[in-house]
């Protein structure tokens, strides 16, 4: 039996939680969640970033290395940094979002064949402070054989991020290339990028439907076929409205990413995100 006593410590140790959720920034448009990848605020620190999401209304994300990682840093000082750094740094950075509102959905730590073990075995750990499961990955074929033992190990699903160099085997670019990581490990999962899908030549609305299961986030973005410039949103070949209408319609609990990536420098990366997510509610309404 709980006294009175007791209900109150409950109700306290409730608050905090009631009052996160209660603050939580909604920006699931008709029932697609629509959010950012925090690269494209790659101008600013991480709490501006935090800042600018917060100001569009932007309440999930995931957050790119370079907002975690010192700048500057390079070779053996990088790498003591990934393995020395204590691992409330990351959670720390945890807190930063959950006190904005903004769901800290990834982690994207680009991991490339110049790794040692210990570092990546070390990006497991920082995911995990970080308090999520999810990575998502630029990176190779060669490397993703070497991630698959420490995703089952950690428990974590990676998603590989494509790019459009298809004249590279061992780069992420096509449905084959895809497949080839599917069968390395059941914890390896998809990162389609609908532009340089687009670019790549290939169509992210059929592949979508096929391979809906295994895709855990998108990253929005409109470019122009044949390997062509990223341009605003609605000036390029990437069936983003097509791409938004299929997860409305199959309830698809894929998370659809932002990434800002058209501007030059100058412009106001707050303002053009803006116009992205705008896009977005419009192409959903």
């Amino acid at each position: 039996m709980y006294s009175r006593r007791d209900f109150g410590k409950l109700a306290l140790a409730a608050f905090p939680v009631a009052h996160a959720l209660a603050s939580k920034i909604d920006s699931k448009i008709n029932g697609v969640q629509i959010g950012a990848q925090t690269y494209s605020f790659r101008d600013r620190s991480l709490d501006d970033a935090i800042a600018a999401m917060k100001e569009i209304g932007l309440g999930e994300c995931e957050l790119f290395m370079g907002h975690v990682e010192p700048k500057g840093l390079r070779g053996g000082a990088l790498r003591n940094w990934r393995l020395t750094t204590p691992l409330s740094f990351f959670s720390n950075i945890r807190k930063k979002f959950d006190n904005a509102g903004i769901e800290l959905y990834a982690y994207t730590l680009n991991f490339s064949d110049r790794f040692s073990d210990q570092e990546l075995d070390r990006g497991f750990q920082m995911t995990k402070a970080l308090g999520t499961d999810k990575i998502t990955t630029s990176t190779t074929l060669t490397c993703a054989k070497r991630l698959a033992p420490f995703a089952e190990k950690y428990n974590v699903k990676v998603a590989m991020h494509g790019h459009d160099d298809t004249s590279d085997p061992n780069q992420f670019a096509g449905p084959e290339t895809f497949a080839k990581a599917l069968e390395m490990s059941p914890q390896f999962y998809i990162n389609l990028d609908i532009g340089h899908f687009t670019a790549a030549g290939y169509d992210p609305v059929s592949y979508i439907e096929q391979q809906h299961a295994k895709i855990i986030a998108l990253h929005i973005k409109d470019r122009k076929k044949n390997h062509g410039p990223n341009m605003p949103f609605g000036k390029a070949d990437t069936p983003i409205r097509q791409v938004l209408q299929l997860l409305k319609a199959n309830s698809y609990a894929i998370p659809a990413n932002i990434e800002y990536e058209y501007g030059t420098p100058g412009m106001d990366t707050v303002a053009e995100v803006r116009k992205c997510f705008e896009y977005c509610k419009n192409a959903l309404a």
